[in-house]
């Protein structure tokens, strides 16, 4: 099987079609297309972006992306996208991730619920262990602070013999409350979402921005200010203004999309998923 750089080679030489005139059409800076059918993956950006690339060079060729990426995914050494880091929100998870991260919280959850249930049950116990200690001690017995305090009495004469006096009731032994539980209201789960998109504008750029829940934000940004965006799913993003605007996708600055004025319509970012 050849490189994936010889491949796309072949099938743009075919067709006539010159590196630049694929740069201009798919908004990929012709040092990237050079490096891709080199096999220079030093001089490319990350996994993600390299194979969005690819989808772009065989698009414009009118040709399905389908093989080239399973060449490049057999000679590129099984590379792997970077996981980001110094986020704020947790990292972006692989599929499935998501199914994990709640089993993960569910876990968590029963072993907080299982160490209140334990606390719980060594109040009930030290109560019960209380109740049965009063109920335990000698009726008429007087606290130890009493009989300690209490005063000796000496007899001035012996006493006279007196009727037995009948037995005292027994008081019925103190019986503690039952001790009052509160249950605490389980907090809010902290929402993860995958896709982290950061815009900031050095030129006045209008964008459109689609997030997974089919929401759409679309403004003109002045130069110097800095958007953000979150989403479970990839960004869809048409933007006016390319060279008028630097994006970073989880911590990773995306590669330069085009010159000032250049048009992007429907960029989708992390273009590998689908």
């Amino acid at each position: 099987m050849s490189s994936v750089g010889a491949y796309l080679r072949e099938l743009r030489t075919r067709r006539g079609i010159s590196v630049e005139e694929i740069s201009r059409s798919t908004r990929v800076l012709t040092q990237y297309l050079e490096a891709l059918e080199t096999d220079h993956f030093e001089g490319l950006p990350a996994p993600v972006f390299t194979k969005g690339f690819i989808r772009a060079y065989c698009q414009a060729l009118g040709v399905a992306a389908d093989e080239a990426l399973v060449i490049y995914e057999s000679r590129a050494g099984g590379a792997t996208d970077p996981k980001p880091t110094g986020q704020e929100s947790r990292p972006a998870q692989p599929a499935g991730g998501l199914e994990a991260a709640k089993r993960r919280e569910t876990a968590e959850n029963k072993g907080r619920g299982a160490v209140l249930a334990g606390f719980v049950l060594l109040v009930v116990l030290g109560v019960a262990l209380f109740t049965v200690t009063l109920w335990l001690q000698p009726a008429g017995t007087p606290p130890e602070a009493e009989r300690v305090a209490e005063p000796e009495r000496v007899p001035l004469a012996p006493a006279p013999p007196e009727a037995e006096a009948p037995p005292r009731p027994v008081p019925a032994p103190a019986v503690a409350p039952p001790p009052v539980v509160v249950e605490r209201s389980p907090g809010i789960a902290g929402v993860t979402s995958p896709y982290r998109l950061i815009a900031r504008t050095s030129e006045a750029t209008w964008m459109r921005v689609r997030t997974d829940d089919g929401r759409t934000s679309e403004e003109t940004i002045p130069a110097g200010e800095t958007r953000e965006w979150v989403s479970n799913r990839p960004f869809v993003l048409t933007i006016g203004n390319a060279g008028g605007v630097a994006l970073e996708l989880n911590g990773q600055r995306v590669p330069r999309l085009g010159p000032s004025g250049a048009v992007i319509e429907r960029l989708i970012l992390p273009s590998d998923v689908r």
